[in-house]
């Protein structure tokens, strides 16, 4: 009880602490710069990171197209009459609005905010136009958004209007055409050669005439309006849309005229759907988890498609789209964790070394204040008071400039660094005051001296062994579970418990690599000694015992070490990105060039390929049909992989003069068949349905289906895992010629070969794909990490090396002061303390390169990097050597010009005091 009533507050003397602060005002600087860099990095990196986030959810989004839209289909309610025919509705105009407000008030408040206003579409049934000479299609659609359709200029005639006037009307089943009046647009009013009064020859799948006449052509007001997306035909004809050669021409409805059309077809031919498609600016990542979710109960609550009543039928791809970016972008954001904790760790190290020089300058200082009286808690609580002002101000600073430089700020991954910087100077400050005036002594019992040492190998031993165990569980951690949020639907980009182990693998596996050899230069340097101790050369003798002297010195290997290996780790993560985006690249495009070719010019493809190989700079030509989603049978499976039908002879050389990957097995294709009638195929799946030796059938309309043999592994065509590649020959002699619709081009010339064939296909260059994937917003902050990253632990390398060595300068000096009244000449002695300085950082600038490159072998996998590459596979580690090289040659320099300046600052020490030193 008295214990506790004596305490009292540690008694601050507010002079000491500002005499200490104004003399080591240079060190404590030193360390202000480096907390505040590193918070700089530390804070703006999460804030710019989550802002490419969010761009990267929009770009997706935009990417997906209408695929990323929410449809919701509904049935109409059956128009049976008292009488046995069919009823006119006049109101079926405000019943589709009403349907439109029912599907908007089901989105729910967050996912409504995120999608533009609905337009609602109700297309009739694509009709035959009878004569002409080539085959063209119609079909007659409504559209209506909040604020009716969109806006038309009638140039002739007058919008479509009632058939009757009767509010209530009933036909028979089987009475004549109703007509129905529907608007045409110039264009397609010119080439149908019809206008206002004249009536389009249209008929249905089972021949029946349909009439439908032409009230007006209309001009629109917006060409642009995202409602013509719904059906571009009602702009201009659409060749392609419904077959190869075939033009689809199509007609506007009115809210008058939509009763018509319904009476006009079968009763359930005509579709209402209302579309919401999404407002890109409006999503962000924090939101994206609510609305896929939202998503995903829409379509689990849709009503069934065999469903007659009038339930509410859900459709979207969203979900997909949104799941798709929160995966890269917790990829992304797991990959920046990895790179700021070795920052942080090796930032923290740093401090430790600068807090260590410190306390070596104050140490006669501390010893004194002990000495006269000053207690422990007094000296801990000013040393405290001092670190804290200095990191919280440095801290600040950081936070401030990374408010200004990124759109937000963390201060969160500050938190360590500011740590560091407030307790490493008052813990070493302390216990260096604890040694000053500790009365134990030194015991004379030689067991009793073997217990002492032996405890402190124990310790030493018992923590070295907990930084491995935990490194070893850490990699087996990442590879296991890799770094990927279990539940990425509520992940948040912050680090969680789970991640926290994996995450920092790398850091530990440097940190293991310093370990080895901080335990392996010791037994180097007495190595060196006795072999020097036997040589003539007094300077090898003095320069290893030198260096036999400081070998064991921890924290200083422990910062070289760990800030080389971590360099370089970032380094080749740089390179192993940029690379893996070309082979990316390279993996989408499948040449410098590719064409796909429309439905409507397939024929021309051959022809097109001859006129572009004979265009100059163009190396390779290889034309192929790629269908997607091919309807593939297995014994028990329907399989839909993308068949790629083309020349294997032509295909395998393509591949042998590009980046692309080898495929050998190409040349089995043209053997025959394992069996009789079987026509050999390469097959490739992501979830191994189609391996080698598979049987399959390749279905085709009225005929029989075509036997397929599975000989070998497909190489992946386009970025897709499941493909199946069969040679074009082989598979026209089993009755199934192939329509080529991919033109693949190589060559300087590729790009200007392909720009202007006048034939309608869509051209994709391998260029302008790279390019938008390096300035893809995840990407291109990842590399900008990366790279900055690197060159900050070199920083924060070359700055531990300068501690370092400032640390024992003064040791080292004295000592070869003393060695000078022995005769040793500066210039020895100079060579002298190159022998010590020089043997650890030579053993970390040629190892800790290399071990960087083996933790980026242990590591890269699990990272997840062709979730941002593109690329089909994990992108394999490219090592730059040439910038390795270049992080060995900055330490060995900083080494070697560490001894001049410090020869230079020593000689004005005077040989009288260094004798006396000591005294």
């Amino acid at each position: 009880m008295n214990r506790w009533l004596t305490r009292r507050w540690p008694a601050l003397h507010w002079p000491s602490i500002r005499g200490r602060g104004r003399t080591d005002a240079g060190p404590l600087l030193l360390s202000a710069v480096v907390i505040a860099a590193v918070t700089l990095l530390a804070g703006a990196v999460p804030a710019l990171l989550r802002a490419a986030a969010d761009e990267a959810v929009q770009d997706t989004v935009r990417r997906a197209g209408h695929d990323s839209n929410v449809l919701v289909h509904a049935n109409w309610e059956r128009d049976d009459g008292p009488t046995g025919g069919r009823v006119r509705m006049p109101r079926l105009a405000e019943e589709l609005d009403d349907f439109r407000a029912q599907a908007t008030y089901a989105l729910g408040p967050d996912l409504d905010a995120a999608l533009l206003p609905p337009v609602a579409a109700v297309n009739g049934p694509v009709l035959n136009i009878t004569g002409g000479s080539v085959p063209r299609t119609f079909q007659f659609t409504y559209l209506a958004g909040d604020l009716g359709g969109p806006d038309v200029t009638w140039i002739a005639g007058s919008p479509p209007g009632p058939t009757v006037s009767d509010e209530y009307v009933e036909t028979r089943y089987d009475g004549p055409p109703w007509p129905v009046q529907v608007g045409l647009s110039e264009e397609d009013a010119t080439a149908l050669d019809l206008g206002p009064g004249d009536r389009i020859p249209v008929r249905d799948g089972q021949g029946r005439d349909k009439d439908i006449r032409v009230s007006g052509i209309y001009r629109p007001a917006d060409s642009a309006d995202p409602a013509w997306l719904l059906a571009p035909a009602l702009l201009r004809p659409v060749a392609g849309a419904d077959g190869v050669g075939i033009t689809r021409f199509a007609g506007l409805l009115s809210r008058e005229s939509l009763p018509d059309a319904r009476l006009a077809i079968d009763e359930d031919q005509l579709r209402r759907t209302v579309h919401f498609a999404p407002a890109p600016d409006a999503l962000s990542w924090d939101a994206t988890a609510a609305l896929t979710s939202q998503v995903v109960k829409l379509k689990a609550a849709s009503g069934s498609s065999s469903d007659r009543g009038q339930t509410l039928k859900w459709e979207s791809q969203l979900d997909t789209a949104l799941r798709d970016a929160r995966t890269r972008n917790s990829a992304a954001f797991a990959q920046a964790a990895v790179l700021l904790t070795g920052v942080l760790t090796a930032t923290a190290l740093v401090l430790l070394l600068a807090a260590d020089l410190l306390v070596r300058r104050r140490t006669p200082v501390l010893s004194a204040a002990r000495q006269r009286g000053a207690a422990l808690p007094d000296l801990g609580a000013e040393l405290i008071i001092e670190s804290t002002v200095v990191s919280l101000s440095a801290a600040a600073v950081g936070l401030a400039l990374a408010r200004a430089a990124a759109p937000g700020v963390s201060w969160t991954w500050a938190v360590p660094v500011v740590l560091a910087g407030a307790v490493a100077g008052p813990a070493f400050g302390t216990l260096a005051a604890a040694r000053a005036s500790r009365d134990r002594r030194q015991p004379a019992n030689p067991a009793a001296r073997r217990w002492i040492r032996a405890t402190g190998q124990l310790r030493r031993a018992a923590a070295e062994a907990a930084v491995l165990i935990a490194a070893v569980a850490a990699f087996v951690t990442l590879h296991q579970r890799g770094l990927l949020p279990v539940a990425s639907d509520g992940d948040t980009g912050e680090l969680t418990g789970d991640l926290i182990l994996p995450v920092s693998a790398l850091t530990l596996g440097a940190l293991v690599g310093a370990i080895v050899l901080l335990r392996l230069l010791p037994l180097g340097a007495r190595f060196a000694l006795r072999q020097a101790l036997r040589s003539r050369r007094p300077l090898a003798v003095f320069g290893a015992a030198q260096a036999a002297t400081t070998a064991g010195r921890a924290l200083s290997l422990l910062v070289l070490v760990s800030t080389t290996a971590l360099a370089s780790f970032a380094l080749i993560l740089g390179t192993t990105v940029t690379r893996g985006l070309d082979d990316g690249a390279w993996s989408s495009v499948g040449a410098d060039a590719r064409l796909d070719v429309g439905a409507d010019a397939e024929a021309a493809t051959p022809a097109l390929a001859e006129r572009i190989a004979a265009a100059p700079g163009v190396g390779q030509v290889v034309v192929a049909q790629v269908t997607d989603s091919a309807r593939v049978f297995t014994e028990s499976t329907l399989l839909s992989p993308r068949l790629v039908i083309v020349d294997s002879a032509a295909f395998q050389r393509l591949l042998a003069t590009t980046p692309l990957p080898d495929a050998p097995a190409l040349a089995r294709l043209t053997a025959p068949g394992p069996g009789p009638g079987d026509v050999p195929a390469l097959v490739r799946s992501s979830d191994g349905n189609l391996r080698t030796g598979t049987q399959l059938q390749l279905s085709r309309d009225g005929a029989p289906a075509i036997r397929l043999a599975a000989v070998g592994t497909a190489p992946s065509v386009g970025g897709v895992d499941d493909v199946v590649i069969v040679d074009a020959e082989a598979l026209a002699d089993a009755g199934l010629p192939a329509v080529p619709n991919t033109v693949w081009v190589t060559g300087p010339g590729a790009a200007r070969a392909v720009s202007n064939t006048g034939v309608a296909a869509d051209v994709v260059l391998r260029a302008d794909v790279l390019r938008a994937q390096r300035v893809a917003p995840l990407t291109a902050g990842l590399l900008r990490l990366a790279w900055t990253a690197a060159a900050v632990l070199l920083a924060l390398g070359l700055l531990g090396l300068t501690l370092a060595a400032a640390g024992g300068a003064s040791e080292r000096w004295q000592t070869l002061t003393r060695l000078r009244t022995l005769g040793l000449r500066p210039r020895d002695a100079r060579w002298v303390a190159a022998g010590e300085l020089l043997p650890p950082v030579v053993v970390v600038a040629v190892c800790g390169p290399p071990l960087g490159a083996l933790l980026a072998r242990l590591t890269l996998g699990p990272l997840d990097l062709r979730l941002l590459t593109g690329h089909a596979t994990e992108p394999a580690a490219v090592l730059p050597w040439w910038l390795l090289g270049l992080v060995s040659v900055a330490l060995l320099a900083t080494a070697a010009a560490v001894v001049p300046v410090e020869s230079a600052l020593r000689r004005r020490d005077r040989l009288s005091e260094v004798l006396r030193a000591g005294e």
